[in-house]
């Protein structure tokens, strides 16, 4: 064999072995990539708590405890608004607002496009009768910025002892005026189902056309709607009103249960979607007990998650026409995780889909007949709305407010009036044809 060709393939194996080698080497010196490391990040975590607590120059009282909840409330924050860390207090909150009763102003916030927004003020509550209206954005507690301050802090600076009181500095995004309150912290106690005039009376107008506002999903939702609409079915009602303005949601199987009302057994309400899971929520109870009666639902801005799981079925299923303005935008769902200590994790897992699988989160519901109201009509109707509201007036302010129409719960009436014409002409019996002679 040919000496120079021995040569080179020694040459060659020398070279693919060096490479090899180094390329061992390097592997050996460059340190993994530890991202996905849950063992090298706690203890990555553990050394940071350590030299805090040891060497932070305040950090005489801080405890661990302290630590790790400021840690877990960082990390859970960044994830998305609607998701966070509760400590015990706050979990206890949490599970009062979902029960009906908690002490605060009754304001229902939530963070958009980077500020804390009231999605809607609660009915007959220090906020609603201050006259903060949904859309408002809350800039200052005790005339300290909130901003870059966690939404839940935000929050428990809004609650405290009823009887207290508590500045806040508002903005209107529509105007970018600045309004100072100070507001009165009260026991909210909520009935979840009224009628026109804040009541459980449920009359009918002379057109025989009925009207229910949810003003919140809460473990008695449906039960409440169940009272109320047999009372309107036994007057005889022919239409109904739906009115989810200024409703922020709650309870998904609150949602599902308003649905299934004016639904058949086993039709799809809502689905959702998350990393590891598909859920897909059906109809049941006894099936549509208006026995397709015309529905208008009304909603606005400040209509939000559960009231948009509503909204969006039932204009899906053309169970109801949506009249009004377009929904809030929050569309995802948090699922409560208790941890050992009495605090929990809220966490966002999934996302809500209409039955035709539109996405509710950051989009909203787009009414079928779109009818905007201006602040001042916004501000009219949740003044009427609130006891004692107009009588807290001066003489002018209350007669020009009692003169404002709610266009969009007027538009609603026309609707249904109109249907239920359309209805009685087509279910009239038709002439015969009398034949020429």
């Amino acid at each position: 064999m040919n000496r120079s060709f021995i040569f080179g393939l020694v040459l060659v194996a020398l070279v693919l072995n060096l490479a090899l080698g180094a390329n061992i080497y390097l592997r050996a010196a460059k340190p993994a990539n530890d991202d996905e490391s849950a063992a090298a990040s706690e203890e990555l975590f553990h050394d940071a708590l350590q030299k805090i607590h040891s060497e932070y120059v305040d950090g005489t009282n801080l405890t661990y405890r302290q630590l790790v909840y400021s840690a877990l409330k960082g990390a859970v924050g960044k994830l998305d608004p609607h998701s966070e860390f509760l400590d015990a207090d706050s979990f206890q909150e949490l599970q009062d607002d979902t029960e009906g009763q908690f002490g605060g102003l009754g304001l229902m916030v939530g963070m958009k496009d980077g500020h804390v927004t009231v999605i809607a003020p609660m009915d007959d509550t220090p906020g609603s009768r201050a006259g903060i209206l949904s859309g408002d954005r809350i800039v200052k507690v005790e005339g300290k910025s909130v901003d870059k301050i966690p939404l839940e802090d935000v929050v428990k600076q809004l609650r405290g002892d009823p009887g207290s009181t508590v500045r806040l500095t508002v903005e209107r995004p529509g105007s970018g005026a600045l309004k100072n309150f100070t507001l009165t912290r009260a026991v909210i106690q909520m009935d979840m189902i009224k009628d026109l005039n804040g009541q459980k009376k449920f009359p009918l107008d002379e057109n025989k056309i009925g009207y229910v506002r949810i003003t919140q999903f809460g473990e008695k939702t449906g039960d409440e709607l169940e009272a109320a609409l047999d009372q309107l079915k036994r007057q005889g009602m022919k239409g109904l009103i739906v009115d989810l303005r200024w409703n922020p949601g709650g309870l998904l199987d609150q949602a599902v249960e308003v649905c299934q009302k004016f639904l058949p057994v086993g039709q799809l309400v809502v689905s959702t979607e998350g990393r590891h899971t598909l859920e897909k929520y059906f109809a049941r109870g006894s099936g549509d007990e208006l026995k397709n009666m015309p529905v208008v639902v009304l909603a606005n801005l400040g209509s939000a998650s559960a009231a948009e799981i509503v909204t969006g079925c039932l204009q899906d299923l053309h169970r109801a026409v949506v009249l009004g303005e377009k929904t809030f935008g929050k569309g995802s769902v948090q699922t409560i995780f208790p941890l050992d200590d009495g605090s929990a994790l809220k966490l966002t897992v999934a996302k809500y889909y209409t039955p035709s699988h539109k996405v509710i989160h950051q989009q909203g519901i787009t009414p079928d007949i779109f009818v905007p109201l201006t602040d001042a009509e916004e501000a009219a109707i949740l003044i009427k709305r609130a006891p004692g509201g107009l009588d807290s007036l001066p003489d002018k302010d209350r007669a020009s407010i009692q003169a404002m129409h709610d266009e969009q719960l007027d538009r609603a009436e026309d609707l249904l009036k109109g249907l239920l014409i359309y209805d009685k002409l087509t279910a009239a019996p038709k002439p015969e044809k009398v034949a020429e002679k």
